[in-house]
């Protein structure tokens, strides 16, 4: 059973900064695509970002490109999100998830294996 955990919400201001982190078991080489998505209450889970194992070829949502950024760091097992100028709109749950084996829908809800609890991220005054 592959090990996915998230860490890095909070509440943080319009405008703020913050770092998510998913930390997942062995190494994340391992793996065909890594990304995050969000959640609202009454509303499906969306794709925000995905890293994939081919040279590291990413997919942003068009609301978050040029705000986001995800990277990995292999000796850390880690792939990072780095969330800039925060809007309300951000807010919500982020859960990082887990492709086994890069194919269709490499960033999309339905193409992840694997899940973690999720983090919660408030942008807000």
């Amino acid at each position: 059973q592959v090990q996915v955990a998230e860490s890095g919400g909070g509440l943080v201001q319009p405008g703020g900064s913050l770092r998510l982190s998913c930390k997942v078991s062995g190494s994340v080489l391992d793996y065909g695509a890594i990304g995050w998505f969000r959640q609202v209450s009454g509303k499906e889970r969306e794709e925000v970002a995905c890293i994939s194992d081919r040279n590291d070829i990413t997919h942003y949502d068009p609301f978050v490109r040029g705000r986001f950024t995800i990277a990995r760091d292999v000796a850390k097992n880690t792939v990072y999100l780095q969330m800039n100028s925060l809007k309300p709109e951000d807010s919500g749950n982020y859960y990082c998830g887990v492709m086994s084996v890069f194919g269709n829908d490499w960033c999309a809800p339905v193409g992840m294996d694997y899940w973690g609890f999720g983090t919660l991220v408030t942008v807000s005054y």
